[in-house]
């Protein structure tokens, strides 16, 4: 029988075995860490089963079991060891069998995520079934930015190149049209050359290359240049162009780039906007303790069901957002929202009244 004195004895020689046993089965796992789950469950179980038996080992060498009871004893620790065994072997082969379904499944286009998967890799599989979601719709819309870009720049450019050609090759002498021709040439190369500008800032945006040079700013303040810089376009098409702004509302950001992101709405809603009517920039705190910069036009109003797709890249919808001769590259909204979000904020576009009402919100500055 085991005297009283031995107990601490035993603890440290079955702590000593498993912490050894522990370690070993580590570095075995560790140099197997390209291998098959399985491989690495069973690795888990013999190192379980091993820290066992070394520790019954131990006890018995110090107790001095001899005969039938020392037999029983390792055939109880052996039938318990094999059956864990058995067990993380249909375990790991479950494992590694949804491992494989997943793969297949990813290796087929479209991808559509498996059902009936262990938590982890259902997780793995919704995940990557959104990523590809996400790929096709920006392959799209690449796809459609290229398209619609060709075009933008094909039509400009042929118009060029005839007046180029007419003035070369003399057809066109008289004064009053070769002025006319080079102003016309003048204005095409500006639209090209703020088309290029957009594509370039676009690229920036979704390249994750935009560098802001944040400071505090207040609304007010930048509504008041936004106005000043949109009302000769607003003059020369006739729509009147007003402003509320509360008197302090502070936010930390880069005066620059979110003045862009505001002036590009406030351009969209002037050119969408017909001539007499109002266009109203405001500026303040909204219910939920944010600032808020809104640009409220007379263009219409959105159909509903493209709403969702104001922002998106390459979309031009054909109701009141269509773009006309005096338009720009048409990048303009997906720009403000990607500078928005830089900002950590919020860009949002609802219909309100005779037009729609495009709004800014950002974090508070205490």
């Amino acid at each position: 029988m085991p005297q009283p004195g031995e107990l601490p004895m035993v603890v440290a020689v079955t702590a000593g075995l498993g912490l050894v046993i522990a370690l070993l089965g580590i570095w075995v796992m560790w140099w197997l860490r390209t291998r098959s789950i399985g491989v690495m469950m069973a690795v888990v179980v013999v190192v379980a089963v091993a820290a066992t038996l070394a520790g019954v080992v131990a006890i018995i060498m110090e107790m001095i079991i001899e005969g039938a009871v020392k037999d029983f004893v390792l055939s109880v620790v052996a039938v318990g060891g094999l059956v864990g065994l058995g067990v993380a072997f249909v375990l790991a082969k479950r494992v590694v069998g949804e491992s494989r379904r997943l793969v297949s499944a990813v290796r087929q286009m479209p991808f559509t995520a498996p059902q009936g998967l262990p938590a982890e890799l259902q997780t793995i599989a919704n995940t990557l079934e959104e990523a590809y979601a996400r790929e096709r719709a920006l392959e799209g819309a690449r796809r459609e930015l290229v398209a619609w870009v060709s075009h933008d720049l094909r039509t400009p450019l042929a118009g060029m190149r005839a007046m180029v050609e007419a003035l070369e090759d003399g057809v066109v002498s008289d004064p009053l049209t070769v002025g006319r021709y080079h102003r016309q040439i003048k204005l095409e190369v500006e639209r090209l050359s703020a088309m290029v500008d957009d594509l370039f800032e676009l690229s920036r945006i979704h390249a994750g290359a935009l560098r802001l040079s944040r400071s505090r700013i207040g609304l007010a303040d930048l509504v008041a240049d936004t106005l000043a810089g949109a009302e000769p376009l607003a003059r020369a098409k006739g729509v009147v162009l007003t402003a509320e702004a509360a008197a302090s509302v502070p936010v930390d950001a880069d005066a620059g780039a979110l003045g862009r992101a505001l002036g590009n709405l406030v351009v969209n809603a002037i050119r969408h906007t017909p001539s007499d009517r109002t266009v109203v920039l405001r500026a303040g705190v909204d219910g939920e303790g944010m600032a808020c910069l809104s640009v409220t036009d007379c263009c219409g109003g959105i159909p509903e069901e493209d709403l969702p797709r104001v922002f998106e890249v390459a979309f031009r919808g054909e109701a009141a957002r269509t773009p006309t001769a005096d338009g720009g590259a048409g990048l303009g909204l997906a720009i403000a929202q990607g500078i928005v979000e830089a900002h950590d904020g919020m860009i949002e576009v609802v219909n309100d009244g005779p037009g729609c009402r495009f709004q800014i919100r950002l974090p508070l500055l205490g």
